[in-house]
């Protein structure tokens, strides 16, 4: 807040803008690595074996004027761990960077390799065909407009520096460059396009989804607040109640009996309808925070401390039993300041519980964990951890996409992770999983660090 107090307008303007780009990069990168993730081992297959075949068929059936034993020789050895990539998902490290990692792999692939060595032959027959085809490649693997438009644009600059230090092809006898950039910009326009009509059908697909999710929630709304009212209405008169009836037994009246047992299950039920209300209540805001198309509104946010926040969320949840309850502990450690919603951040925490609760009792086994961790710079973090039988490697690149969920049908609904994405990337910070199968679970909620004032 001492930050933004000192920018102009302007300054602040820019910083907006800069931190919505870096969002949507970040959200293109995780989103096209997912949908390339049924392809990574496919690719890299295919890069080990064509490389060699191609540079025995460039040197030796057709010789083109430049070949490269070691530019091929480092292409197969960069790809050759996307081949593993189910197997390494296993490797906290490599999670954490495998998307990383994909896109360096493609960059040096695609846009870079071919135009370099397209360059390097002087942009021949064979070179100008394998470069339309690297152009297709990309596009078909990356998928979202802005990461192809980056990568080339990345690519071809490394390739033209490159070339620059180590080319000695006069152009005048060869295709002419000119021609053919236009041909290549329109196969990456034209296929970038009808990838990206694509993608528009899905998300109006999605958006009719979340319209009627977001009708439905509204609609729901009514009776679970009339419901909510009548169960505090009852828990207000039932001990009035009680107390008339065991009077009139007392004064030997004939009334019909009812055991002490079922009078605790009364009281019971009448608790146990307060706490499910609240908590549909909970999705409900849910429902309707992933069927706004917009970001979270972000002018009623403010410095919110996380011992707070996380020491409200255990206080509110609706925990079915003591037993349960015990077994979320809170490790209160060193304090520390965000600037969000403490609301939202609660609302957050939630489904995580709701979800390690769910996992913990189908394993039978387990506890939750939550600490704090605070750096002198940087970000600070939040870590929520339970024990109990983790996230298998083929679910683990999804739990973030919205209306996905691992539970069986009927059990879940697919935003509560949406949710929490969309709540840390309104906070300006992140959410993480690590998991190994049949461990553990871990998120870990980054934070910017704010002044305390």
């Amino acid at each position: 807040m001492i930050i933004d107090s000192m920018l102009s307008p302007s300054g602040r303007g820019v910083l907006g803008i800069g931190r919505r780009l870096s969002v949507r990069i970040r959200a293109a990168m995780e989103q096209s690595a997912t949908y390339s993730r049924p392809n990574m081992r496919l690719f890299a297959l295919f890069a080990v074996i064509a490389h060699p075949v191609y540079f025995l068929c460039w040197t030796q059936i057709s010789p083109q004027p430049f070949e490269s034993p070691w530019l091929r020789m480092f292409s197969v050895l960069v790809a050759l761990p996307m081949l593993f990539e189910a197997q390494l998902a296993r490797n906290r490290i490599w999670r954490r960077y495998v998307t990383l990692y994909w896109f360096a792999v493609l960059l040096y692939q695609l846009p870079f390799f071919f135009v370099f060595m397209s360059l390097m032959n002087g942009f021949s027959d064979v070179w100008a065909l394998s470069t339309m085809a690297a152009c297709l490649f990309t596009v078909l693997l990356v998928f979202d407009w802005l990461m192809v438009t980056l990568m080339v644009a990345i690519g071809v600059l490394a390739a033209s520096l490159c070339y620059q230090l180590f080319g000695t092809v006069d152009f005048d006898a060869h295709n002419s460059l000119a021609s053919l950039v236009p041909v290549y910009l329109f196969a990456l326009i034209g296929g970038s396009a009808f990838n990206y009509k694509v993608e528009i059908v899905a998300r109006e697909k999605l958006a009719a989804i979340t319209s009627a999710v977001g009708t439905i929630a509204h609609e729901l709304r009514t009776p679970l607040l009339s419901i909510r009212s009548g169960a505090r209405g009852l828990q207000t008169y039932l001990p009035a109640l009680f107390e008339a009836y065991g009077l009139a037994r007392e004064h030997g009246l004939p009334i019909t009996p009812v055991r002490a047992a079922h009078i605790r299950q009364m009281h019971s039920v009448m608790d146990r309808i307060n706490a499910e209300t609240e908590y549909t209540n909970v999705i409900l805001d849910m429902l309707l925070v992933n069927s706004n198309h917009t970001t979270i509104d972000e002018r009623g946010f403010d410095v919110v401390r996380i011992g707070a926040s996380v020491e409200g969320a255990i206080e509110r949840y609706p925990f079915h039993s003591a037993r349960e309850r015990a077994l979320v502990s809170w490790e209160k450690g060193t304090d520390f300041a965000f600037y969000g919603s403490q609301l939202l951040a609660v609302h957050l925490l939630f489904n995580l519980l709701k979800n390690a609760l769910y996992f913990l009792a189908q394993a039978g086994h387990g506890e939750i964990r939550i600490w704090t961790e605070r750096s002198a710079a940087g970000a600070h973090r939040l870590h929520f951890r339970d024990t109990g039988p983790g996230i298998h490697p083929d679910v683990l690149p999804r739990i973030f996409e919205r209306f996905y969920s691992a539970m069986p049908r009927g059990q879940g609904t697919g935003i509560g992770l949406a949710f929490a994405r969309q709540v840390m990337e309104s906070f300006g910070g992140e959410i993480r999983c690590y998991s190994a199968h049949g461990r553990y679970t871990e998120f870990v909620l980054s934070f910017p660090a704010v002044g305390e004032s």
